[in-house]
């Protein structure tokens, strides 16, 4: 489906078939990212986000390796979430059962996790500064998802000539960039070559090595956009996959594993995965239903594409909608109701179900 949102041309893309030909089966033609102009003005086209070619390709490479190298996905990054959690139930527990917003502590302990994969340390809940870089992510993207949020991106110009506050982000990615380069700053004072302790660490050092490289893609414009892209996407969609955990879990109390596998002298591990199929469902359930991108980030067309007998012209934005795949009902026995059964077998396996895009799927 082709649409104009304000002047941009725009094609949709709708279900799980349209949506997985384009980004996995042409990777290649659909890989470019859209400049969204609210994006653009935050992070000035640097970064992970919506870079497009060599510095897309050379960005993400580097983030997908060092985050590995540093512990995503293995015992290292287990650790530091372990002890982010004991952190967050000690948290909770100072309510003292008094009813309470779960958000800013869950964002608290997701960010604290973001820190030590970035900055190399973990905050403390009071600390002013890591309190204040809260409020900012939790601003900037409240504004990316507003009316105003959608006019600017719509008509950005036309934005900036209005009267108000409505620009009110820019400052504040301001200060968050400030931040950002205050750690860095630190980072280079005390920076050990052969001991990198976090990302910027390994950013610094690359940047050293390639600072006599004209067209070098690693530089502090890129390195301070990257850790912003890392703060402002992590941060917000996985507190916000939890916050709708708890939700979902209170509204069937009937869901239950935890406790008969693993007990309660000690916390769970990434091994026991293998043990409960039922809690990797709830998991998967929970993101497909949640459905926190529907839309997916905006791609483009970096040049003229054939798709489905169709040419789409070069500079089209292009909008998988998530969407329509978490909601097939081709792939999915009861798309619009919470059932962790769209992901176990008839024996209780966890089985994997090729339409769980939830935040896309490709060259992202």
């Amino acid at each position: 489906m082709t649409a104009y949102l304000g002047p941009q041309r725009t094609v949709v893309l709708v279900g799980y078939d349209a949506v997985k030909e384009a980004l996995i089966d042409n990777a290649d033609d659909f890989v470019g990212r859209a400049p969204i102009p609210f994006v653009m003005r935050a992070l000035k086209g640097y970064g992970l986000v919506i870079s497009n070619g060599e510095r897309w390709r050379q960005l993400r490479r580097f983030t997908l390796t060092t985050l590995r190298d540093f512990g995503m996905g293995r015992k290292t990054m287990e650790g530091w979430i372990q002890e982010e959690s004991k952190h967050l139930l000690e948290a909770v527990r100072e309510t003292k059962s008094v009813p309470f917003d779960p958000t800013f502590p869950l964002s608290r302990a997701v960010s604290n996790v973001i820190c030590a994969l970035v900055f190399g340390q973990r905050f403390s809940y009071e600390d002013n500064n890591f309190l204040r870089l809260l409020q900012i992510i939790g601003g900037v993207l409240r504004f990316g998802s507003s009316s105003w949020g959608q006019l600017y991106n719509l008509f950005p110009r036309l934005v900036e000539l209005l009267p108000g506050k409505q620009l009110h982000f820019i400052d504040d990615i301001d200060e968050l960039r400030r931040f950002a380069m205050l750690k860095v700053q630190k980072h280079q004072e005390t920076l050990d070559p052969d001991n990198p302790r976090d990302f910027i660490d390994c950013f610094l050092i690359r940047l050293n090595q390639e600072k006599d490289m004209p067209n070098t893609e690693f530089h502090y414009d890129n390195m301070t956009a990257t850790v912003m892209n890392l703060f402002l996407a992590g941060t917000e969609t996985t507190s916000t996959t939890i916050r709708y955990a708890l939700m979902l879990l209170i509204k069937h109390p009937e869901i239950q594993e935890i406790d008969s596998v693993i007990g309660q002298e000690r916390s769970p591990m990434m091994e026991d995965r293998k043990s409960l199929p039922f809690t990797d469902a709830v998991i998967h359930e929970v993101q497909r239903y949640v459905d926190l991108v529907p839309l997916n980030v905006p791609h483009y067309a970096v040049r003229d594409i054939t798709f489905r007998g169709y040419t789409i012209p070069k500079d089209t934005v292009i909008l998988p909608m998530l969407h329509s795949v978490l909601r097939d009902k081709d792939h999915w026995e009861s798309p619009w109701t919470f059932n962790p059964k769209h992901f176990l077998d008839n024996n209780g396996n966890f089985k994997k179900n090729p339409a769980f895009m939830p935040f896309s799927a490709g060259k992202n």
